[in-house]
C-alpha cells in the first residue's frame, strides 16, 4: 500500500510541478524513447544475471506490493510456538519433538500456528536445528556457528536481488542519454526544417534523459532499498529463532528462553513481555 502511495507522490510531483509552470504533457509522450530506454534496460538486466534472480526479482516485487511479510501479531505467533516447543522439550524430553520435527505438515503443533506453518523457509530453518537437537547436539556454541554461516549465505542471496535492481537503476540515467543521444541523430536529419518543428524534435529528444533519471532515482532506485529492508525484515524473524533456540540449549526455562527471542526483534514489531505473557497463557497444554 505504501509502495502505490509512494509510487502516486512521485508521479504527481514531478508531472504536476511540470504542467503548472506551464509545460506541454503532449512533449512528454514518447513511446519510442520509453521502448529504448526500458528495453534495454531490461535486456541487460536478463543479461547480467541468472534465471534464479529474475524468479525472486519478480516474487520480490510482488512481496512488497503486498506490504510487510511479519507484524507484531505474527511475532507473538512465533514466540508462542518457541515457548510451546520448548515447554514441550523441558517436560517430555527433546525426543517428543521428533515426530513434530520430522512431519511439520502433520504436526499438531504446527498446526495451532498457521501463518508459521504456511512459512515453507522459516519452518525448514527450525525443524532443521530442532532435528539436530534431537540427535543429540548439546553444544550451544558449534549450533550458532552454524545458523550464523546459514544465515550469512541466505542474506547473500536475498541480496542478488536489491543489487540488480539496483544496477539497473544506475544505469538508466546512461541509457536515457543513448535515447536523447539518438533522437539528436534523428533531429540532425530534419535540419532544414523550420525551428517549431526542430524545437519539437529536441524537446523530444531530452525526455529520454529525463525519463532515464525519473525512472532510475524515482522508481528503481528506492525499489532496490524496499528489497533490502524486506530481506533484512525476514532475516530478523529468522533470527528470532536463533536466539530462542541458543537459549534453550543453555539450559533456560521456556519463559526465559522465549525472552531471549523477544529481546532480538526490533522495536516496532516487538510486543511486550506483557503481550507475549498472555499469549503463552491462552496457550493448550503440551
Amino acid at each position: 500500500m505504501f509502495v502505490i502511495i509512494g509510487a502516486v507522490v512521485v508521479i504527481a510531483s514531478v508531472i504536476g510541478g511540470y504542467t503548472a509552470m506551464g509545460g506541454h504533457l503532449a512533449v512528454l509522450i514518447q513511446p519510442f524513447e520509453a521502448v529504448i530506454i526500458v528495453g534495454a534496460a531490461v535486456g541487460a538486466f536478463v543479461i547480467g544475471n541468472p534465471p534464479f534472480v529474475l524468479k525472486r526479482t519478480v516474487n520480490a516485487v510482488l512481496r512488497i506490493l503486498k506490504g510487510a511479510k511479519h507484524n507484531k501479531e505474527s511475532y507473538i505467533e512465533l514466540l508462542s510456538l518457541l515457548y510451546q516447543i520448548f515447554k514441550l522439550a523441558k517436560t517430555k524430553g527433546m525426543l517428543a519433538l521428533e515426530s513434530h520435527v520430522e512431519n511439520p505438515e502433520e504436526s499438531t503443533l504446527f498446526q495451532q500456528f498457521p501463518k508459521f506453518a504456511s512459512d515453507h523457509h522459516a519452518l525448514v530453518f527450525l525443524c532443521d536445528y530442532l532435528r539436530m537437537l534431537t540427535l543429540g547436539t548439546d553444544n550451544p556454541h558449534q549450533i550458532e556457528a552454524l545458523i550464523d554461516e546459514e544465515l550469512d549465505t541466505h542474506h547473500q542471496e536475498q541480496l542478488q536481488v536489491s543489487n540488480a535492481i539496483q544496477s539497473m537503476a544506475d544505469g538508466m540515467p546512461a541509457l536515457g542519454i543513448v535515447a536523447a543521444v539518438l533522437g539528436v541523430i534523428k533531429t540532425m536529419g530534419s535540419i532544414t526544417e523550420p525551428p517549431e518543428v526542430l524545437g519539437h524534435l529536441i524537446g523530444g529528444a531530452l525526455v529520454g534523459t529525463f525519463l532515464g533519471v525519473f525512472l532510475s532515482y524515482g522508481f528503481l532506485a528506492p525499489l532496490a532499498v524496499a528489497c533490502k529492508s524486506a530481506d533484512d525484515a525476514e532475516a530478523k524473524y529468522l533470527q528470532c529463532i536463533k536466539a530462542g533456540i541458543l537459549a534453550h540449549m543453555q539450559g533456560n526455562p521456556p519463559a526465559v528462553s522465549v525472552e531471549f527471542a523477544r529481546k532480538a526483534l526490533l522495536e516496532n514489531v516487538r510486543p511486550t513481555f506483557y503481550e507475549v505473557e498472555e499469549a503463552v497463557q491462552a496457550l493448550p497444554p503440551v
